[in-house]
């Protein structure tokens, strides 16, 4: 890897850093605005007062463990808790498997997006190396035989 790929990964690594930190600040000034207020504190309620997504909180989990702990603190312990039906249960089943496949899928589109850009890496160095050689691409340097020649 050059140093100037070295840089780029480095500013967009910060860059994506500084993002994350300001999504979790605003998600943490929305739980507090949200309590102060007395409201009933929900993933949804969440991303609507600070502006950022559902997966953002559900993968957070920090966040999603204090809003789960907030949001069970707020329900009345007296009420008797309904037994999940089996159609409840066949959703969180599925629910959970979708959100298994997705985070594979995440990470194997990152996988491929880093694979890719070493690709790309390797590609201009040899283009380089090439030009430096002194050989134009698509013509084979002169110490080099042409296949059609030796056919």
């Amino acid at each position: 890897m050059t140093d100037i790929q070295a840089k780029r990964i480095a500013v967009l690594s910060a860059a994506a850093k500084a993002k994350s930190e300001a999504k979790t600040k605003a998600a943490e000034q929305g739980i507090r605005a949200l309590v102060k207020r007395g409201e009933p504190i929900t993933f949804q309620a969440v991303q609507r007062e600070a502006g950022v997504s559902h997966a953002f909180l559900y993968n957070h989990p920090e966040l999603r463990g204090r809003i789960e702990h907030l949001r069970a603190r707020a329900r009345p312990s007296g009420a008797p808790s309904s037994a999940p039906d089996s159609e409840s249960t066949l959703v969180l089943t599925l629910t959970a498997q979708i959100n298994a496949l997705q985070k594979r899928h995440r990470q194997e589109v990152a996988a491929l997006r880093n694979a890719l850009e070493q690709a790309h890496g390797e590609n201009l160095d040899l283009r380089r190396e090439l030009a430096r050689r002194g050989t134009g691409i698509g013509r084979p340097p002169s110490h080099v035989a042409s296949i059609a020649a030796t056919t």
